[in-house]
């Protein structure tokens, strides 16, 4: 099941980057694993997948250890300071800065291991009560703040738009993050590189493409609904 869900996510992010006009190549698709045994993680890396997504530090921790060593953790969920610790030794990017204090206790832990974590600043561009991330009229202030950490670079931005039925009431969500990293790159700041737009999940990734995203998050569309009672 997996490898045929993976072949037909592939196959609408390729559809949606020749309607925009962008190259394939130049959107990364990360399996988000949250909640999923290793079984269906390896059958998602024995068709090709490299780029994982995991919401909790401890779940991280544990695939880490049992699965190869090729694989790039992106940290997307929620990362409390607590727990900071596991990521850092094991995560190519961590999606989810969205507070000084926060970014601080990600470059403590990465001097400890002489490592320059990858950041993304987290933008609750919908202002949703539910979501974390930090709203857009207080985003440059942020990012001129955590530019200044030695061992963290911010690499670029994402969101977690709101749930809808039907894509295109996204849209604006993520042409507005798309102009927000136009701006910030515009300002030429060191230490910040607008490289990367994480957005999109598996109801809306396709018009996030459209819209710029050079990351999708896509977890249902691959392995399927999420069973939450399979993990303590």
């Amino acid at each position: 099941m997996v490898k045929e869900n993976l072949k037909e996510v592939i196959s609408r992010v390729e559809a949606a980057c020749k309607r925009s006009g962008r190259k394939p190549e130049d959107v990364t698709l990360i399996a988000v694993s949250k909640t999923k045994p290793i079984e269906m993680i390896e059958e998602a890396y024995s068709a090709g997948t490299r780029e994982f997504g995991e919401n909790k530090p401890q779940e991280m921790k544990e695939k880490y250890e049992v699965l190869p060593k090729d694989i790039n953790w992106h940290m997307i969920g929620t990362l409390q300071r607590n727990k900071v610790k596991y990521v850092v030794p094991r995560a190519s990017l961590i999606h989810s800065v969205d507070s000084l204090k926060l970014a601080e206790e990600i470059d403590k832990e990465a001097k400890k291991i002489n490592k320059v974590m990858p950041v993304l600043i987290e933008v609750n561009v919908a202002k949703e009560d539910t979501k974390a991330g930090i709203y857009t009229e207080e985003l440059m202030s942020l990012i001129e703040d955590v530019s200044r950490l030695e061992n963290v670079q911010i690499k670029g931005l994402m969101t977690i738009a709101p749930y809808v039925e039907n894509q295109e009431e996204n849209r604006e969500i993520f042409r507005t993050l798309k102009q927000l990293s136009v701006d910030i790159a515009e300002k030429n700041i060191d230490n910040v590189i607008m490289q990367i737009l994480s957005m999109g999940m598996t109801n809306d990734y396709e018009v996030a493409i459209e819209e710029g995203a050079t990351m999708v998050r896509v977890g249902t569309g691959i392995f399927g609904e999420r069973n939450y009672g399979n993990l303590s």
